[in-house]
Formats: C-alpha cells, structure tokens, sequence
C-alpha cells in the first residue's frame, strides 16, 4: 500500500510540474522520445506501446502547442517526421529540472547507502513483478 500512495504522489507532482509548461504527463514522455530520436508515428507507436489513435491526438495536440514540427516527407508526401521546437525542448528541460530537484528535497535527509539500497530494492521488485506478469 505505501508503494501505492508513493505513486500516487509522484504521479501528482509530475502532473503539476507538465502543467506548469502546458502539456501531460504523457506529451512530456512523448516529447523525451522524440528527442532520443524516435521521429515517427510508426517509431513512436512501437517503442511506447501506444495505439496509433492515442498517439495522433497527442502529435496532434503537441503541434497546436508549437513543441513540436511535422514535415511530410517521401514521393506521396504521406509520411511525417516530427521535429522538438525550441519552446518543447525548454518545456521538457524545464520539467526535468524541476523533477530532479523535487527527487532532490525527497532524498534530502537520507544517506547514499540507503538511497543506494532503495534503488537495489526497487530494481528487484520491478523484476519481480516482470517475471510474474510473463508466467
């Protein structure tokens, strides 16, 4: 249950940071990935799990939002890259900053060797439940 409530809150903190700079949660995880290279709609489809109709809204909704460019591009001009504009690379920079610096005040008073152990713990559990969910 606490590991609940913990998500819950980081959850809420990430949606107040992304707010703040006029996207979701979920632009700004697709705003990351169009900046690790992932230019397309077929592209981002496949490396976030996304159906493509979620995924144009939200290309959709970032290109009215001017964080994002698309071009057409091929002989039929039907397919788009997506390009990050100035003002989407700030807003994701912005929001990561923020996070670490959030991250930051939470781990504060804890010493690295418990930091370090919550992380060995937290890889675990995560793998723990990935195998489980394969099974």
């Amino acid at each position: 249950m606490a590991l609940a409530d913990t998500a819950k809150q980081q959850t809420a903190v990430l949606k107040r940071l992304t707010k703040a700079q006029g996207i979701t949660v979920a632009e700004w995880q697709l705003l990351i990935k169009l900046q690790a290279g992932f230019d397309t709609q077929e592209k981002l489809a496949v490396e976030m799990q996304l159906d493509t109709s979620t995924l144009s809204r939200q290309l959709a909704s970032l290109v009215k939002k001017e964080k994002l460019t698309k071009e057409a591009v091929g002989r039929d001009r039907r397919q788009l890259i997506y390009s990050v504009t100035a003002t989407g690379d700030n807003a994701v920079a912005t929001v990561n900053a923020d996070y670490e610096r959030f991250e930051a005040a939470v781990f504060d008073k804890w010493p690295q060797d418990e930091q370090n152990l919550l992380r060995i713990l937290l890889n675990r559990l995560n793998k723990s439940v990935d195998r489980t969910l394969a099974d």
